[in-house]
């Protein structure tokens, strides 16, 4: 992988990772812009250090990958919080995660590809949030 190549898939991590995060921003959720950035970007330096590793020595791309999906699980379990029966942050801590999957796409060369998921990610926090309300407005008055 080129310098360009490594700075190209960098920064489309960091913009993918803008974009998810503007979202989360605008409906004011703990981790927010910055957050989504920095995991996307995160998980591309660890995967672009991965498959640099695997062009330079005999190693195995998938050892961190699969630590970075673990990382970030912890991180998102940061965003969860109960209270009392009801849990919080669920969603938040899910778009950490996928984030994270967006930002190991590009660091794998799949620009596309990453984009379509971040469309994918932002219309399902956009568009689902209102049926969550309408299911929720609805059992409230029949429950």
């Amino acid at each position: 992988m080129t310098l360009l190549e490594f700075c190209l898939r960098l920064g489309f991590a960091s913009l993918c990772g803008l974009f998810i995060g503007l979202e989360r921003e605008w409906k004011q959720k703990n981790a927010g812009l910055r957050t989504n950035i920095l995991v996307a970007t995160g998980s591309a330096i660890f995967v672009m250090l991965s498959l640099k590793l695997l062009a330079e020595q005999d190693g195995d791309v998938t050892r961190i990958v699969g630590q970075v999906v673990t990382g970030i699980g912890f991180l998102g379990a940061g965003v969860i919080i109960r209270h009392g029966k009801n849990v919080r942050g669920l969603t938040t801590a899910a778009t950490i995660w996928a984030s994270a999957a967006v930002g190991s796409l590009t660091a794998a060369g799949f620009l596309i590809e990453s984009l379509i998921c971040t469309g994918l990610i932002v219309l399902v926090n956009i568009s689902l949030a209102y049926v969550d309300d309408w299911v929720e407005k609805k059992t409230d008055k029949s429950g």
